[in-house]
């Protein structure tokens, strides 16, 4: 852990002092564990954290083909204790990265790198559905980094960061504070995605190439630019997509409250409903998301698998598990009823069971497509806890 902390870089650097390469160390709870941190300090943290993402499953829908037991080992055992992510702008720097990190673990015995994921961005800077990606991100109060969308009060950093007030005015901070203060809990996840299968379903369901993409853009809530159904309705508009100060400041309530223009079911609009008539407050199940694709993609055209893993490695960062994390997936991805729609579940996401339709609200009658196939399978992920490397070097203290 001490190795690690002098490998992580520090976020009070407003920019990387590497060239926007960035190493960060996350440790599960088995890490914890294993570190020998005492049982009145693990009791402290999250009950959803203690438990693990495979233990989670079923809140989590991970069912069927995304079931803990199909998932890549070793992810969701008690085998992996601490994970290094290194993001770089090339290869080169991200070698050089990992290898600054590898000392950490490497020269140690009884310590070993168990699985590695390389990921990378499209030049494109889409995932391998097609659609632009990390569009949007909210703001934090006190960080001086804008939020995605220029209508949206920042969140109190408590809802990120752990030891400070949250948007209720609690404070989550495992014990001591000196391990708990500026920590967060991240939560990585390894999706694949049927690619063949998503651009079949298209296909199918629609009566042309424009309408293939109106489809597409009704069941992702943007068009494959990143321009928002909500600001073009009609066609895609790539310049607003590349627009990052234009593509996501839209509200829903007062311009489409019915989803005609934005269906209430569609994807963006279930992960944040914004300021949609919803159960619940939406404010209280923000996060930051991160995704990264891996795999090679599908060459344009090709309708029929080529076997080939594909997908997305997904971070979600939060200091509420069970309310951020956990409350999206299961009750915003995997059901409808918090918006009127029953047990709907999300197009692209959602644990589809090949029964389910997806509706598309329009006048005079609604549009009714062809039942949802799952697109996206789980393939594994941790419960992770971030220190700060002010926890990182207790951490490294400990003594048995």
């Amino acid at each position: 852990m001490r190795r690690a902390s002098a490998a992580a870089t520090s976020a009070a650097d407003s920019s990387s002092p590497l060239g926007d390469t960035w190493v960060s160390v996350a440790v599960t709870y088995w890490g914890l564990v294993a570190l020998g941190v005492p049982r009145s300090s693990l009791d402290t943290f999250a009950w959803e954290f203690r438990q693990g993402m495979a233990a989670r499953a079923r809140a989590l829908c991970d069912e069927g083909a995304s079931s803990p037991q199909h998932w890549e080992a070793p992810l969701g055992t008690r085998d992996v204790h601490v994970v290094i992510t290194a993001i770089a702008p090339d290869s080169p720097r991200l070698e050089a990265a990992i290898d600054r990190a590898r000392p950490a673990y490497d020269r140690l015995s009884g310590v070993s790198a168990i699985w590695r994921q390389d990921c990378y961005a499209l030049p494109t800077e889409k995932e391998h559905f097609g659609y632009l990606d990390g569009v949007s991100h909210p703001a934090i109060e006190g960080s001086g980094i804008p939020g995605s969308n220029e209508l949206e009060v920042p969140l109190k950093s408590g809802e990120f960061v752990l030891g400070y007030p949250d948007e209720i005015g609690g404070v989550q901070m495992p014990q001591p504070a000196v391990l708990g203060r500026n920590g967060s809990c991240a939560v990585f996840r390894k999706l694949h995605q049927d690619v063949a299968g998503f651009r079949r379903y298209l296909r199918d369901n629609s009566a042309g190439a424009e309408d293939e993409e109106l489809i597409a853009a009704k069941i992702m809530g943007r068009w494959r630019s990143g321009a928002p159904l909500a600001l073009a309705p009609q066609q895609d508009a790539p310049a607003l997509g590349a627009d990052p100060h234009r593509r996501n400041t839209f509200l829903y309530e007062q311009d489409d409250p019915t989803g005609f223009t934005t269906p209430g079911g569609c994807h963006i609009r279930r992960a944040n409903p914004r300021d949609s008539s919803v159960a619940g407050e939406v404010r209280l199940h923000r996060m930051i998301r991160r995704g990264a694709v891996y795999g090679p993609p599908l060459p344009e055209g090709v309708l029929e698998d080529d076997g080939v893993d594909r997908g997305l490695m997904f971070a979600f960062i939060g200091a509420h598990l069970g309310r951020q994390f956990e409350f999206v997936q299961s009750e915003w991805m995997n059901d409808g009823v918090f918006f009127g729609a029953g047990n709907a579940k999300d197009p692209v996401v959602g644990s589809e069971d090949g029964e389910t339709g997806y509706t598309i609200p329009r006048r005079p009658v609604r549009r009714r497509l062809a039942p949802l196939p799952r697109f996206v399978v789980t393939r594994g992920g941790e419960y992770c806890f971030l220190p700060s490397l002010s926890a990182l070097r207790w951490l490294g203290d400990l003594r048995d």
